[in-house]
């Protein structure tokens, strides 16, 4: 019998790494896909199968038109049925004004935060709807409730992935397709994404921000767990999660826009 898949398109050392690791200790053959450092995901999937867990990894620069659909069919093919996909792509191209952002750069931004999680909805909801079933999980950022200066591109990629799982989720749902859009309203003691951003400040910088003060992959990858094993009476669609200290900033900017 073919395994039942997790996939992860963005499989970093953070919250996608863990995710599969997560998912893979559930029983699911754990598919990584990522851009580059192709050692670094080699190291993830051997974790995983350290730890009596089946996994795979390949490259895959999800802005080229084709890639994803790719993966989907070989993964289903190859491997087995895609039961979770988690889209964990970062759509941040910096902090630039407006006149220092060409249309390239914010294409960008567009194709990664929003387009790329169309051409996977494609891709694997008429095998989802087949089967009655399946979860499509995507990870998002503060962006896409509250839009700063200098973040034109990464905001408007991710309120349109945000927009974008609520369709989703109003055609899908109904034919047995869980569709979940979860807000990470906080830094990610990632070392493939704040920790290069940092560097060999990263250390101080969590021990500044305190022991609950930076989000723990390992939570978020439970979490994500938990929505994909939720009954159908029960379904989450969109939560935000946010460090323990970060609470009393939240009280006092509220978005009634966000169920938590």
């Amino acid at each position: 019998m073919a395994d039942k898949v997790f996939l992860v398109i963005g499989a970093g050392a953070g919250i996608g790494g863990h995710a599969a690791a997560r998912f893979a200790q559930g029983g699911y053959h754990a598919v990584l896909a990522r851009r580059s450092d192709e050692e670094g995901l080699a190291r993830l999937v051997a974790q995983i199968e350290d730890a009596g867990g089946k996994a795979s990894g390949t490259l895959l620069d999800a802005a080229v038109d084709g890639t994803i659909e790719e993966l989907v069919e070989r993964t289903e093919s190859e491997i087995g049925a895609i039961d979770t996909v988690l889209y964990n792509l970062g759509a941040q191209i910096g902090n630039r004004t407006l006149d220092n952002t060409p249309h390239r750069t914010f294409e960008l931004g567009w194709r990664l935060g929003c387009f790329g999680l169309f051409r996977l909805a494609h891709a694997v909801t008429p095998r989802m709807v087949e089967r009655g079933r399946g979860s499509i999980l995507v990870t998002s950022a503060t962006a896409a409730v509250r839009g700063n200066a200098g973040q034109h591109s990464h905001a408007a990629a991710m309120g349109g992935r945000r927009m974008l799982c609520q369709t989703l989720n109003a055609e899908f749902g109904p034919q047995g397709v869980h569709v979940a859009h979860i807000v990470v309203d906080g830094s990610v003691d990632a070392p493939d994404t704040l920790g290069k951003l940092l560097g060999d400040r990263f250390e101080a910088y969590k021990a500044s921000k305190g022991e609950d003060g930076v989000i723990d992959p390992t939570a978020v990858a439970e979490t994500f767990w938990h929505l994909s094993q939720q009954p159908r009476n029960c379904w989450t669609h969109e939560l935000d999660l946010r460090p323990f200290s970060d609470v009393a900033w939240w009280n006092d900017n509220p978005d009634p826009k966000i169920a938590t």
